[in-house]
Parts: C-alpha cells; sequence; structure tokens
C-alpha cells in the first residue's frame, strides 16, 4: 500500500484534512475534528471518531480532488503514519472498513497483515477473518461459479484459514477486553463460508455462535431478516441439529426480525419443534403450505424435517416425565408423536442411534426404558415445569431424610 513521500507525515496528514474539509463542506465539521484530534495527539479520541467516521454511510462514496477513495486517503495519509500509536486491533478494525468500502479492498488487508507479528493475534485474527469474508463477499458479488477454478482455490484458502485460527480464538476468550469482536468477525467469515459450501448443519453452527457474539442492533434491518431466515432454515433442515431450544431461545432477538413477515411462520415451526408439538407443527406447516413450496430446502428435506420433529416429540415427551417415570408404553408413544403403533420401535431406535436418548426397549412388553435424555436449551415454560420437579423432588427427599431419621431413632433406643 503506498505511503506518503512526505518528510513530515504530521503536516501531510492536517494539510489532507484540511483539503477533504474545503472540498466537502458538508462534513468540515467531521474533518475540523480529526484533525483538532491529531493536532493535540489525543490517540484514543482520534481512534473513536476515526471509526465513526469511516463507518459512516455519509462518508463512505466521497472521493479525493484526484478521484481516490477518500475512505482509502485517509487510511494512507492519516492513520499508517501513526500506526505504532494506535490500538492493534482497533487498526485492523479501520483497515477492514476501508477495504470493504472499495470495489476491491483485499490489498488494504493483505498489506497490514505484513505486520501480523507486530499486531498480535487478536488484530491478526480479525484481519484474517475480514479478508476471508471480503474475498467471499467479491465472489458473490461476481455471480462466480464456486464449483471451478479459481474460485475452488480461494474457497479452500478460506476454509484453511478458518479452521486454523479456530483454536488461536478459544485461547483469546478470556483473555482479551475486545474478544467479542473478533468472535463476531470469525464466525461471521465461518458462517458465510458455509452458507456458500453448506452443509446446514455447519452454517447453522456458525451462525448461532455469530448472534451470541454480535451486537445484533447494528446490523441492517435487511441483514437481521437474510440471517433470520438462514438460521431458521439451517435449524429445521441440518443433520443433526436437535436442539431447537438453542436457536429460539439464544437466537430470540434475531428471529424478531421475522415478526409480522411472510416468513413468520419459520418461528412457529421451530417454537413447535422445540416443544415437540408434532399437531402444532403440521398446523402451521398447512397454513403456510405455498409459502413452505417457494422454500427448495424445505422441499427436498421435508422426509427428514418430518423426522426430526417426530424425534423431538419422543425427546420432549421423556424430558417432561420424572427420571424415575420413565419407562413409557409403545401405544403412549404413538400418541404423543403421532406414529401407527408399529413405526414406534423404529422411532425409538432411531432416537437411540442419534444418542438423543439412551435406555433399553421391551419389544414383547412393547415399553422403553428410558435413562438419559439428550441436554437442552429451556424456554421460560419449560424451566417453570424444571423448577417444580426441583421442587417435588425435594420434597421428596426432606420426607425420605426424616423417615429414616425417625427409624434410626427408634431402632438406637431399642
Amino acid at each position: 500500500m503506498p505511503s506518503s513521500s512526505s518528510s513530515d507525515p504530521t503536516q501531510t496528514a492536517l494539510a489532507h484534512l484540511s483539503s477533504m474539509s474545503s472540498v466537502h463542506p458538508d462534513l468540515a465539521s467531521v474533518y475540523d475534528n480529526l484533525s483538532s484530534l491529531y493536532s493535540r495527539k489525543l490517540w484514543h479520541q482520534l481512534t473513536v471518531a476515526s471509526l465513526d467516521f469511516l463507518s459512516s454511510p455519509q462518508t463512505t462514496l466521497r472521493t479525493t480532488p484526484d478521484g481516490q477513495s477518500s475512505h482509502l486517503a485517509y487510511l494512507q495519509k492519516v492513520v499508517l503514519p501513526i500506526d505504532k500509536k494506535l490500538n492493534p486491533l482497533s487498526l485492523a478494525r479501520m483497515a477492514a472498513l476501508v477495504a470493504f468500502s472499495l470495489p476491491d479492498g483485499t490489498d488494504v488487508l493483505t498489506s497490514l497483515l505484513e505486520q501480523k507479528e507486530r499486531l498480535g493475534p487478536s488484530a491478526a485474527l480479525y484481519l484474517e477473518s475480514r479478508l476471508g469474508l471480503l474475498k467471499l463477499s467479491l465472489l458473490a458479488r461476481q455471480g462466480a461459479n464456486l464449483t471451478v477454478e479459481p474460485s475452488l482455490s480461494m474457497l479452500d484458502d478460506i476454509q484453511t484459514t478458518i479452521e486454523r485460527n479456530r483454536p488461536v480464538l478459544q485461547q483469546l476468550a478470556d483473555t482479551e477486553s475486545e474478544a467479542a469482536i473478533v468472535h463476531s468477525s470469525f464466525y461471521e467469515t465461518a458462517m458465510t463460508y458455509r452458507k456458500a459450501v453448506g452443509p446446514p448443519e455447519g452454517y447453522y453452527k456458525e451462525a448461532i455462535q455469530y448472534v451470541a457474539y454480535t451486537n445484533l442492533s447494528e446490523l441492517s434491518q435487511g441483514d437481521r431478516y437474510n440471517l433470520a431466515i438462514d438460521l431458521s432454515l439451517s435449524a429445521l433442515t441440518g443433520e443433526g441439529v436437535f436442539n431447537f431450544g438453542e436457536v429460539v431461545t439464544s437466537g430470540a432477538p434475531i428471529l424478531k426480525a421475522l415478526e409480522g413477515t411472510e416468513m413468520g411462520y419459520l418461528v412457529k415451526l421451530l417454537e413447535c419443534g422445540s416443544r415437540g408439538d408434532v399437531i402444532g407443527f403440521q398446523a402451521v406447516a398447512d397454513a403456510n403450505r405455498e409459502a413452505i413450496a417457494r422454500q427448495p430446502s424445505l422441499v427436498s428435506r421435508a422426509e427428514a424435517v418430518k423426522e426430526k420433529i417426530t424425534l423431538l416429540a419422543l425427546v420432549n415427551m421423556v424430558f417432561e416425565r420424572p427420571s424415575l417415570e420413565r419407562t413409557l408404553l409403545f401405544e403412549d408413544i404413538a400418541d404423543r408423536v403421532g406414529v401407527p403403533l408399529e413405526q414406534v420401535e423404529w422411532v425409538i431406535m432411531r432416537a437411540l442411534s442419534l444418542k438423543l436418548i439412551e435406555g433399553t426397549m421391551d419389544q414383547v412388553e412393547q415399553t422403553v426404558d428410558v435413562t438419559w435424555v439428550m441436554p437442552r436449551v429451556l424456554n421460560a415454560m419449560q424451566m417453570e415445569e424444571l423448577a417444580s420437579r426441583f421442587g417435588e423432588w425435594a420434597v421428596k427427599v426432606s420426607k425420605t431424610r426424616d423417615y429414616m431419621l425417625e427409624h434410626t431413632g427408634a431402632l438406637l433406643n431399642q
């Protein structure tokens, strides 16, 4: 990346800011403030102001008198000459904002990554994540065929970088005060990669983490809407994704983007699945048959989704029972999960093979004794039910203790 040839970077920076203030009078106050902070060497305040400046839609498409991007010029003439005085992660964030404002800003990020060792793990990981996301965005913008070269090589490089950085990310969890920003960037790239190449369960795994680490209020309404759709579809169709409570509870803020829209039925499907409500799920599906038909992923995996809801009904049936009352009759299971009695054995075997439950099945007595059920993320109502069950258990324990004390005392007095 070219830098100023001036022997006095400070004068070059201030001259540039003064010039841009004249070129864009409507932004004069912004440039004057940046100039004031720079001249007074208030680097932290300048960092905050610079991030606001580079992320503002008002400044994105502005140019210098010679036609250069105003963002790129600001980075080159103001930020980079003082890069060692700035927080490395903040510097990386500025470079990323500039890169994404250009038709192709990959050089901006690759150039800064040449200082990877000096920047440290957080800033370097952030930059590599944003570079990967930028490359994915360029592929999508160009309508590139992802199954041929050079797209395949680029995708392979992005995947390699993601997997190489995953253990680095885990090390930052408890040691970096701004770890959430790095986590959010990493998972945004990972989920975007999975959206491009699949599978849906891979996308779900990354997206649920992205939602957890991201300030969703900073996303546009359109981005929240699209993310909510993708997250819902991946939960419904993803192989091995059975903990719908995770998306219904942890993903609740993002799912609000679907309220009152034509895609609102996806939230209802997830809520029914989380409760194991087969009848409710089918009612929502029937009421939105035409809308569902316009979703290729739901149409192509209709049988898999139906099986998933059936299994979730069994899981919920087990969970709702006290741990000492988990011997289930085939007939009761058939009623709850909505399958003929002769198919119950298959449902149980499928749940056992997927490790949704553990236990033993008695084909002669037509029962299954469940000893374990998969951990789940619970909603408020399910938490209340669990609290009530704990209360009942505590009463039983108390009565047993009193009984033991009473009879132990009687024996000692004999």
